[in-house]
């Protein structure tokens, strides 16, 4: 059985659409992201699948209970969902104790102090109990949100750009604690993000939307190689668009010589057409070149490579090297194997 299911899915705001037909399953146990630009409908699906919006229609399913149909659409403290927002939505007045112990009426004061302390004990946070949330680093007070939620045991978590305040030297570190604790307890989680780092760390599958619509579902590294359509490719990192003939089901050639095909999409149909491949600053290589008008305009140096920035084509490129060419004539060389390649644009 799915945590979360999601069937035909439709979102107006002011009678306009902004969601049509959306579909989007999470497993048990999985961390799933929405991974789009800004404006995008990511915040409103989630919103939506929580019960905070009205003219919303299709169906959704969480655990086994279908919390919105053609009859049916429950009042978001009946979905069994635990929200998760970037400004931690801690109660300053109250405790870390009594922050988590907030949504606990139905149990006993006994009970309450129990699941409290199993909470603070699984983030190894349980001399912070008597603290207020101003006493607490920003990663702290979310891992106090994140147990807050766990303890009313929702079917699913919700996480809206959680992790998008904490101070960038600990959020990766706060990610992985985060992960470890939402695998250990086997917790379906749906997320919201524009930060492509985030979503590759935090998540097993991710969906990239774009407009409304879920472009491409896959993990982080099938997303990255082997992308669905040319949103996807752009989306996920700057590159270069090459014009390429196929010659044979394992070989392309180009302007920047020949290129390797690797991809698990038989490519013998194309054999003499044209086709476009993306090529991304770790595909492409800088070698000194007398024979050349083409010159790196701008470098800069982040520690493990050299950053080389030019025009080729009338695209603005960036390669990575282990050596200086600023102001240098170059030429550019394909380094690695392709796996994708697209329907020629020209």
């Amino acid at each position: 059985m799915s945590a979360l299911s999601v069937k035909n899915l439709h979102i107006a705001y002011q009678q306009q659409t902004v969601i049509a037909n959306l579909n989007l399953t999470i497993e048990q146990g999985e961390i799933v992201a929405l991974f789009g630009p800004s404006g995008g409908g990511k915040s409103t699906i989630l919103k939506a699948i929580a019960g905070l919006l009205d003219q919303v229609s299709g169906e959704i399913a969480i655990g086994d209970k279908v919390v919105l149909s053609e009859t049916v659409n429950l009042a978001a403290e009946k979905r069994h969902t635990g929200l998760i927002f970037q400004d931690y939505a801690l109660f300053p007045h109250l405790t870390v104790a009594e922050n988590i112990a907030f949504g606990l009426n139905q149990l006993t004061k006994a009970e309450q102090v129990s699941k409290v302390e199993k909470m603070l004990t699984l983030i190894k946070m349980l001399e912070y109990k008597d603290k207020y949330p101003h006493q607490l680093s920003g990663g702290q007070q979310q891992r106090i949100a994140i147990v807050r939620a766990l303890a009313c045991e929702p079917k699913i978590l919700l996480f809206d750009e959680a992790f998008s305040n904490i101070d960038p030297q600990f959020r990766f570190e706060l990610i992985a604690d985060i992960r470890d604790l939402l695998k250990t307890q086997g917790i379906s989680v749906l997320f919201v993000t524009h930060n492509q780092d985030e979503a590759f760390a935090f998540c097993d599958r991710i969906a990239v939307l774009n407009q409304g619509k879920i472009e491409q579902i896959d993990q982080a590294e099938r997303l990255f190689n082997y992308p669905a359509s040319r949103f996807v490719a752009e989306f996920l990192g700057e590159g270069l668009w090459l014009s390429a003939k196929v010659e044979s089901e394992v070989q392309l050639s180009s302007e920047l010589g020949l290129i390797t095909y690797c991809g698990d999409t038989n490519i013998t149909h194309l054999i003499g057409t044209k086709v476009d491949v993306y090529l991304r600053p770790h595909h492409l290589k800088l070698s000194p070149s007398t024979q050349t008008d083409l010159y790196v305009d701008h470098e800069r140096f982040v520690g493990e490579f050299y950053q080389s920035d030019l025009t080729w084509s009338g695209q603005k490129i960036k390669v990575k090297s282990r050596q200086s060419f600023l102001n240098k004539p170059v030429e550019i060389q394909v380094d690695t194997q392709i796996s994708t390649v697209f329907e020629s644009s020209h």
